[in-house]
């Protein structure tokens, strides 16, 4: 496995951040890692990168506990954090020289920084000072920096933050390239972005993993024992009349004649019995597929 996650946690004081975690990805997989703000995305990644410790349990990179290996497994990570930190003043080919120098490529680092900048799409820039480029290309840089090493594994925090939609597909594109070859946990909270990009997701919420999917058509059939259907009847209802139905578990009203209803079963045939007796008329009834945004807020909430 190019990463493990086996029983991990992580406190900062009484605080537990990471409780008792677990999953692992594969060789050539693309990961999206949803959670809300404080989840403990960015705590998960960092440890993995090798920039942070962590209590009990284990994390390992290609096998390699993290902790005990910092410097082996680090050479196999390229990290991009949501705040690039990048040197501003200088130019763009003297930045990605100045980083390869501090992995010891030798004579190799000309060569893998001019590979770079092709792979990344960055020679109508590289002549520019880091200060004077989009945040598209800049994002671009970025990426070029985590890949010097060529490592096995890279992982991105928010790399998206901050990009028009032309940047967005520029970056989707390329990132979609470089999981050809190598194993990609990311994060973001667009989740476009995972449909583009992803063939898998996990979820934190409270530093606990609410789930695991594997496959991203999972995610449309997803329901916590329930079901959505929108009806719109000819007539205004109460929404009280509606929730007393059997097998309805909640009502959301969108005007006083249409509904959101949700529900333990299939209930249209019900919801036409219903309105047969009522002396009301359906004019629309359909199932409604929940969309990765509503499954997120269902996971997280």
């Amino acid at each position: 496995m190019s990463i493990s996650i086996s029983n991990l946690t992580k406190k900062y004081g009484e605080q537990v951040v990471l409780n008792n975690i677990n999953f692992e990805i594969g060789e050539g997989e693309v990961v999206g890692f949803l959670g809300p703000n404080g989840a403990g995305k960015t705590t998960t990644m960092r440890i993995l990168a090798g920039a942070l410790s962590y209590n009990t349990g284990s994390a390992k990179i290609c096998g390699l506990e993290v902790n005990d290996n910092q410097l082996t497994t680090s050479s196999m990570v390229g990290f991009l954090p949501e705040q690039n930190p990048l040197y501003v003043d200088m130019y763009v080919k003297e930045y990605l020289l100045f980083v390869a120098e501090t992995y010891h490529l030798g004579k190799e680092k000309e060569k893998r920084v001019n590979e770079l900048i092709e792979t990344v799409g960055l020679r109508p820039e590289f002549h520019k000072k880091i200060g004077q480029l989009s945040k598209g290309y800049r994002q671009r840089v970025g990426l070029a920096q985590a890949l010097i090493p060529n490592p096995k594994v890279l992982i991105l925090d928010e790399h998206t933050t901050g990009l028009d939609p032309n940047q967005l597909e520029e970056i989707r594109a390329l990132i979609r390239e470089i999981g050809k070859n190598k194993t990609v946990l990311l994060s973001t909270h667009i989740m476009q972005e995972i449909q583009a990009i992803c063939n898998r997701v996990i979820v934190i919420n409270k530093g606990e993993i609410v789930a695991d999917y594997s496959d991203l058509s999972e995610i449309k059939s997803f329901s916590e024992d329930s079901l959505h259907f929108e009806v719109e009847f000819a007539e205004a209802i109460q929404p009280k009349v509606l929730e007393e139905l059997e097998h309805i578990t909640g009502v959301e009203l969108i005007t006083d004649k249409h509904f959101t209803l949700i529900a333990s079963s299939d209930i249209r045939a019900s919801i036409f019995d219903f309105a047969t007796k009522t002396n009301n008329k359906i004019l629309t009834i359909k199932a409604v597929e929940r969309s990765m945004e509503d499954v997120f807020r269902s996971l997280t909430k």
